[in-house]
């Protein structure tokens, strides 16, 4: 007989993370479980971006839940499939019925009751024992700040909005910004035969992985046997963590193999000296995340694109000033430029532990937690793919997957009754901090540039050790890390 206490859980987004939340805690018997989306559907960040050429830049058959494989129509999974897998997972498994959409979470406030009150824009108040932010990573588009972007006369978007009323044809569009989303959408406007400007401030390496399609046949045999796409994703996920990751964590082997690729690639693949000296970045391979691509080398040639290396002096009606004085005209403007990626759950107004807010903990930048899930003064609060996690070479999906079986266990404390709050020690907080500072030393991403990993110190935000070791660090929960309290605020356990 289950004895076990049924908390209520609030999960904040329906994107892939928040799904795959809702999914866990329904097989371990949670039942009281609210599920709220700020969009109209699941699917978050496939749902939201929709640009011309938008992919997975992670093999698909890795990309994708262990229990739930799909017969992919490309070896990287483009957005369309992509999304449409996140709502045939939702409706499957009984999610997307359960969530309510079009709807924002503003408020998150713990009581001295162990509860939290969680307020929407929809003045629907829920009262609940835990609260688990599946919001993302990147969902908070960053507009630049360049003077005079208001005064464009053309139209104008950022790419995680793209306007698709907007007849593009003999239109002079200009394209700011060259990281991975840049890298699919020029080419796309490229061989579709637009003029194309692209203002580029930091060359990045790229990575040739070609986007191979895979044949109706071997796509018809996934579907009658799905177990059949199991070779695929161990090929796929054994060459991201043998090859990719350790590249990335400073094994000298891959990581020498990874240089001499996107080395030999940016030389074989770009014949014009002059061309290929503005494409060449001057700080180590993997510094910046890479880029996963096989087609914009080939667009940037053509005679219809132009690459702008002069910086931006400003914005004007007609179209982009450079600081070399002169006015790039133009039709469109579109705005590859990134992300708010250390919002996570942020605007919201989050209040923990004696009034504890998160801007107290991350307000000057600094982004600290422990497991990369918890964070001090936030009892019974799990933000998954926080900081600390290993988003800069893997599967965002499987690192879910590792990290709610982690939460499972922490709920289970409060379920068989040995504590009602649960948060993080301050050493223990410290001591992950020490861990990812100390692990980053030989790594690819203290290569001497300035990326969105970094918090204010600089320093990456980023699990830099090898996947086998991320896995380690969910297997158990070591209770010595944590400050365990019954509502009696008689302490359960404490590190030292």
């Amino acid at each position: 007989m289950n004895t076990k206490r049924n908390p209520s859980v609030l999960i904040i987004g329906a994107g892939a993370t928040g799904m795959l939340s809702a999914i866990r805690l329904r097989d371990a018997g949670i039942t009281d479980i609210t599920i709220i989306e700020k969009a109209d559907r699941v699917g978050g960040t496939w749902r939201d971006n929709t640009y011309p050429g938008v992919a997975c830049d992670i093999p698909s058959h890795h990309y994708c839940y262990s229990f739930e494989p799909a017969p992919w129509s490309h070896q990287c999974a483009v957005g369309s499939d992509l999304q449409n897998y996140m709502e045939h997972v939702g409706k499957k498994y009984g999610v997307t019925e359960t969530v309510r959409f079009n709807e924002v979470v503003t408020s998150c406030v713990y009581d001295d009751q162990g509860k939290w009150t969680v307020t929407t824009d929809k003045d629907a108040v829920f009262v609940v024992d835990f609260v688990i932010a599946a919001t993302g990573i990147l969902h908070h588009p960053k507009y630049p700040d360049i003077p005079g972007l208001d005064d464009f006369a053309g139209d104008s978007w950022h790419t995680a909005k793209w306007n698709h009323d907007v007849n593009l044809t003999d239109k002079r569009i200009g394209v700011i910004g060259t990281g991975s989303t840049s890298h699919q959408v020029v080419p796309e406007l490229v061989n579709a035969g637009h003029d194309v400007t692209v203002f580029q401030r930091t060359p990045q390496w790229v990575f040739p992985f070609p986007n191979l399609k895979f044949p109706e046949w071997m796509r018809n045999r996934w579907k009658a046997k799905p177990s059949r796409t199991k070779p695929w994703k161990w090929f796929f996920k054994t060459f991201i963590e043998q090859f990719f990751v350790k590249a990335t964590v400073g094994a000298p082997v891959q990581n020498a193999i990874l240089k001499f690729s996107v080395k030999s690639y940016l030389r074989l693949g770009v014949r014009d000296k002059v061309l290929r000296a503005k494409l060449t970045p001057d700080y180590g391979v993997g510094c910046k995340r890479l880029v996963v691509n096989f087609t914009f080398y080939p667009a940037i040639q053509k005679p219809n694109v132009d690459l702008i290396t002069d910086g931006i002096e400003g914005i004007e009606p007609e179209g982009v000033r450079t600081k070399d004085g002169k006015l790039h005209k133009l039709d469109v403007l579109v705005l590859s430029t990134g992300f708010h990626n250390f919002n996570y759950m942020r605007p919201m107004n989050v209040v923990g532990r004696a009034g504890h807010t998160i801007e107290d903990s991350w307000g000057e930048g600094r982004f600290r937690t422990s497991h990369a899930i918890l964070m001090e003064n936030f009892p019974n609060y799990f933000l998954m793919l926080g900081p600390g996690t290993p988003i800069g070479n893997n599967s965002v999906i499987g690192m879910a997957e590792e990290q709610i079986d982690y939460v499972l266990q922490l709920i289970d404390i409060w379920r068989e009754e040995r504590a009602d709050e649960i948060e993080p020690t301050p050493q223990a907080v410290a001591a992950f901090a020490d861990y990812i500072k100390a692990g980053l030393e030989g790594s690819v991403w203290v290569g001497g540039c300035q990326s969105w990993y970094q918090d204010v110190d600089g320093i990456p935000a980023i699990f830099p050790y090898p996947w086998s070791d991320f896995v380690k660090s969910m297997e158990a929960v070591d209770t010595s890390e944590l400050t365990m309290r019954k509502l009696q605020n008689e302490e359960i356990a404490r590190a030292v």
